[in-house]
């Protein structure tokens, strides 16, 4: 895509962004979910000696993505480095044109870090260069009146490097550097680390820490590759392989820490909501709750709710209401089966036009949870028929029993509350971790999802709430409430819940 073809780019700021559009980690060419990743890191298997678990995992979690969401922005080297997505371009004519058609209608939005077109070749960046030729093709053949969008910080050269620096790499560095200021024993919950370890993780995160700030310090840029090359990857080998090293203390868990890190930044710097997988770290173990002020969530969930009674009222609202729905069939126990031409229908049907609606005014007033989850999960359940009738149309597509479920997850410091309501049933557990004192703040998420478990499930999960509670009386507060809550039945806790020299325009983005 040359000069000439100019007027083929819709070129936007994060401003000119869909409402809801979000950011998908992934896509992200590093993402493993945690329990492949312990498996990589003890038997020195690479990202691609694992392709066959993970690109399944990868394709269902793009998959998800366009259904769930209006549109989709990746950064730009994904559509060519990330096989999920450049296998429908590369081997199947049908897949392109699909794959067009999601380019051409700004579903997919490639974000440009200092390029200015969608085919420029990204500097100091590895790329698949048989991916690279066909994602040029793909762009070339679009028709003459369709137009890609391009998101970029700005579209000014120097503003742009400028707010790339502020908003990107200097974010990432500071969230990084901050990482000894949280609750460590906290963290170490969250990411898996036993208590008797927790000493040893401690003073692994203070080495992240310092050697981040020595590079600042030195004028070096800190970007999570310098990170993985001295705290994950195995030395020698080209991060991009993916060969993470047992013999550095833990690996992987710093490895999962930086990844949340660096998706999570993007999608700030963007302002945009960071779809996180199934089987990876939660923002809640950022610990952001401790610098909010007022009433502004970091998360883009909206809201921060302080009043544990409001809190409780969520769970209640999902106990009165116990959904009754009409099974109807069955539903694809997996994505698998769908291909990208499958999803570019599905997003024409009004079927998903409803569903995206309804949860577009949920999300934009949380308080209004109880008038407006009916309605998604209505709509939710017409959007998995329409794709069950796609899945029996595929050849061998096969189905499971169905069971549809709403799930409220509230997440206050090591703690985890999970109501879950369908089928006209209602269960309430809790997982009371420990929780360090003034360590009351978490998140509220919202999930719908089939009861009967799958990882590939269609399911959707998004936070609707930053929680905030101030003191332990508050906090106190709210697990009385729950606990005095019908059908109440506590579980025991599961551990696991980024000058001159730093201006360049090859830091990794």
């Amino acid at each position: 895509m040359t000069q000439q073809h100019d007027e083929q780019v819709a070129r936007v700021r994060p401003s000119g962004l869909k409402k809801g559009a979000v950011i998908a980690q992934s896509l992200d060419n590093q993402w493993v979910n945690a329990e492949l990743t312990r498996d990589m890191i003890a038997r020195g298997r690479s990202l691609s000696e694992v392709d066959d678990v993970r690109g399944k995992e990868v394709r269902a979690e793009y998959f998800r993505g366009l259904i769930n969401t209006r549109q989709v922005v990746a950064n730009r080297t994904y559509f060519y480095n990330n096989a999920a997505i450049s296998r429908d371009y590369l081997y199947d004519d049908a897949a392109r044109r699909a794959h067009q058609k999601l380019l051409a209608d700004g579903s997919l939005v490639p974000f440009l870090l200092h390029e200015r077109e969608p085919t420029d070749r990204p500097t100091n960046v590895d790329l698949d260069e048989a991916a690279f030729t066909a994602w040029q093709e793909t762009l070339a053949t679009l028709p003459a009146t369709a137009r890609v969008t391009c998101l970029r910080m700005s579209w000014n050269d120097e503003q742009n490097r400028l707010d790339a620096q502020n908003a990107l790499f200097r974010p990432f560095a500071a969230r990084v550097q901050a990482l000894t200021a949280k609750d460590l024993p906290l963290l170490a919950q969250q990411v898996g680390v036993e208590e008797e370890r927790l000493p040893a993780f401690a003073r692994r995160i203070g080495q992240v820490v310092d050697h981040s700030n020595e590079l600042s310090v030195e004028g070096r840029p800190v970007t999570r590759n310098v990170l993985y090359e001295r705290f994950v990857s195995v030395p020698g080998r080209p991060v991009s392989e993916g060969r993470y090293d047992r013999d550095k203390p833990f690996a992987g868990e710093i490895k999962q820490l930086l990844d949340l890190i660096y998706n999570v930044n993007l999608a700030d710097a963007l302002s945009m909501y960071p779809l996180t997988p199934g089987g990876s770290l939660q923002r809640v173990a950022l610990q952001e709750w401790r610098d909010l002020r007022g009433s502004s969530s970091p998360s883009g969930a909206g809201r921060v709710i302080e009043d544990p009674d409001e809190l409780s009222e969520l769970l209640r609202f999902l106990q009165r209401q116990a959904f009754s729905t009409v099974q109807g069939g069955l539903t694809p126990a997996e994505l698998d089966v769908l291909e990208l031409g499958d999803i570019a229908t599905l997003r024409e049907t009004g079927a998903w036009n409803a569903y995206i609606t309804a949860f577009d005014h949920l999300l934009a007033d949380p308080a209004t949870f109880g008038d407006r989850v009916g309605l998604v999960f209505d709509r939710y359940i017409a959007l998995n028929r329409k794709i069950v009738e796609l899945a029996a149309a595929r050849r061998g597509g096969h189905s499971a029993s169905w069971s549809p479920v709403v799930e409220v997850v509230v997440n206050v410091g090591g703690s985890v509350v999970t109501a879950v309501t369908g089928d006209e049933t209602w269960s309430l557990t809790g997982a009371l971790g420990a929780t360090a004192l003034d360590t009351y703040g978490g998140s509220v998420r919202l999930v719908l999802r089939n009861r009967i478990a799958g990882r590939r499930e269609q399911k959707f999960a998004r936070e609707i709430a930053t929680v905030r509670l101030e003191t332990l009386a508050a906090w106190q507060r709210f697990q009385d409430l729950v606990e005095r809550l019908p059908g109440y039945r506590e579980v025991a806790p599961n551990p696991g819940a980024n000058n001159s020299t730093t201006m360049r325009d090859d830091l990794e983005y």
